[in-house]
């Protein structure tokens, strides 16, 4: 062949090429979520970028525009809600603070409980977390004798109530109290965990660890494994626990170039897995359903008012079995994470809710029957360490607490206690009872004019925000100062225990509205006409370009909020 020819088909050959990753790339691009969270690698470099600033005296009873006098009203109720912790939680607060500075969790929930710029400017007493030390029914009470509504779930471990895992605790104290820590070994009591937890699943082997997060790490390493894929798939917004390598956004520090992030309930995702061939799994974690494409909720991040949650079970059971489909076609591991909604949704967990079964799942939380547990359960094929023909090529994965015959026991109370009558009576009415309640919540709600809704699934609740503004993070102190226990995330996440009766649920419906009608009556939620969702957005950029460029910057009056000579006067 002349050598022009010879050149010609290179060029043709290369361009070929390179127009065939470029499609590809183009593809995976399209599937991904529009929003940064979609865009893990931007949003990390986003994030480094954004600046820290505060409010000072002059605006931070004001920054969406307010008038003196609502400004006032504002600072007269900030006063008030400190007054009221003051005096009702002073053991607490001083425990807590004794805390803060010696436990990491402690002073990043404190530094995280409302929209950065307005952190300094906040009483300490209302950055401080609960101290407690009794629980009963639905209720939790703290070292100074306050009993409080307890909406926090325990993170999700509190499905049946307090006193159910009370009893499974006891159980298990009499059933291995004489073998105390032995580890290694087995009790006789796992035998029964194991089968019941297949039976359960659906699936052939279970292997046993401490926490969740490492139930998914050893899910996504025997994936890896089986497979010799390279990248797992995770749905934008997803959180899967606090392993990097299933959190390749911000909060991860180290290169994580094996993750794609794919935009929920999206033809182009399905595209994605039916056409890639580096995909060793899909991990599903189905509280997503309740706001797709969204981070977990929390007040640190309620800028404005542009919170959203809707769960619609029949397009998100649809939206499920494609994946299921796919995943099939293409040989990917799918993966259940139930850590969270596990023994909630139904006795079969999420998969028996949405019809599908999954090639491995997760558990933890309140399988654990009130101690700490992570389960991985999955077909023989996939649970296998090693290979038969090469034998130094395994999957390593070990735990020096994994199967404490403690944990083991109260595992056991509880699987036997939810096969029970009354737990399953629960389930077959809980979807209705809680999308009643919540109903009913949400009309008294808009009876009194408060601008809120609340979305759930099932018995998991979140606040939605229906007006602008920028102080809808207040509404987590008033429904505290009403005897209502939060979360450090505040009104994002409230997850409600199954042994919450009529009568309870009624006290906790009339102490939200009362909360509401405080926040209406104290300003928080003025309106004017220039006060939009759009005009909140533009603020919050104007005041990260005059904190990142400080020739923008305008001095502020270094008065302390708290001890304003307005409120003296006035009071």
């Amino acid at each position: 062949m002349p050598d022009g020819l010879t050149s010609y088909a290179l060029l043709a050959v290369v361009s070929g090429f390179l127009a065939h990753k470029t499609f590809v790339r183009l593809r995976l691009s399209r599937a991904k979520h529009a929003s940064v969270r979609g865009h893990a690698k931007w949003s990390r470099r986003l994030a480094r970028l954004v600046p820290y600033y505060s409010f000072g005296d002059e605006n931070y009873f004001c920054a969406d525009g307010a008038p003196s006098e609502i400004d006032l009203a504002r600072r007269k109720a900030m006063q008030g809600l400190r007054r009221n912790v003051l005096a009702s939680q002073p053991q607490s607060l001083a425990y807590s603070s004794s805390l803060q500075d010696s436990v990491s969790d402690v002073n990043f929930t404190a530094a995280y409980r409302v929209p950065f710029p307005f952190r300094e400017g906040l009483p300490d007493e209302l950055k401080q977390g609960s101290i407690i030390e009794e629980s009963s029914g639905v209720q939790v009470r703290d070292i100074d004798g306050n009993w409080r509504y307890d909406l926090t779930g325990s993170y999700g471990v509190n499905v049946f109530g307090y006193d159910f895992y009370k009893a499974c605790m006891d159980d298990a104290q009499r059933l291995v109290g004489d073998m105390g820590p032995v580890l290694g070994p087995y009790h006789p009591i796992v035998k029964d965990n194991v089968e019941r937890i297949k039976s359960v699943s659906g699936l052939d082997e279970v292997s046993f660890h401490m926490s969740g997060t490492e139930a998914v790490m050893q899910a996504v390493g025997l994936a890896r494994y089986h497979t010799g894929r390279s990248h797992l798939v995770r749905l934008c917004g997803a959180y899967h626990g606090w392993w990097d390598g299933v959190q390749p956004g911000v909060g991860t520090h180290r290169g994580v170039g094996d993750v794609y992030t794919l935009a929920d309930l999206s033809e182009n995702t399905l595209r994605v897995l039916e056409t890639r061939n580096d995909i060793a799994c899909v991990l599903i974690n189905p509280l997503q359903a309740l706001s797709p494409n969204a981070n977990a909720a929390g007040d640190a991040a309620l800028f404005g008012s542009k919170r959203s949650a809707y769960f619609d079970r029949e397009a998100y059971t649809d939206w499920l079995h494609k994946i299921r489909d796919v995943c099939t076609a293409k040989s990917i591991v799918l993966i259940f994470d139930e850590v969270f909604l596990g023994f909630r949704l139904g006795y079969g967990g999420a998969q028996e809710y949405f019809g599908i079964q999954a090639d491995m799942v997760t558990y933890g939380k309140t399988l654990g029957g009130g101690y700490p547990v992570g389960v991985l359960c999955g077909t023989h094929k996939l649970m296998k360490r090693y290979r038969d023909k090469q034998p130094a090529n395994i999957s390593f994965a070990r735990g020096t607490f994994n199967s404490h015959p403690y944990v083991m026991a109260a595992m056991n109370s509880f699987l036997r206690r939810i096969e029970e009558p009354d737990c399953q009576a629960l389930y077959a009415e809980g979807e209705m009872l809680w999308n009643k309640r919540v109903g009913i919540l949400n009309a008294r709600l808009s009876a009194i004019g408060a601008p809120v809704e609340i979305a759930n699934m099932h018995s998991i609740l979140t606040v939605l925000y229906r007006k602008p503004s920028r102080y809808n993070w207040m509404l987590q102190f008033y429904l505290r100062a009403e005897g209502l226990e939060l979360s450090w995330i505040g009104s994002g996440r409230m997850i409600m225990s199954f042994n919450f009766s009529d009568e309870d649920f009624a006290e906790v419906m009339s102490r939200f509205e009362r909360a509401c009608l405080r926040m209406l009556d104290d300003g928080w939620w003025w309106q004017s006409d220039t006060l939009t969702d759009a005009s909140i957005r533009s603020q919050l950029i104007s005041e990260m370009l005059r904190a990142r460029f400080p020739l923008f910057r305008s001095k502020r009056p270094t008065t302390s909020i708290i001890g304003d000579s307005r409120l003296e006067e006035s009071s």
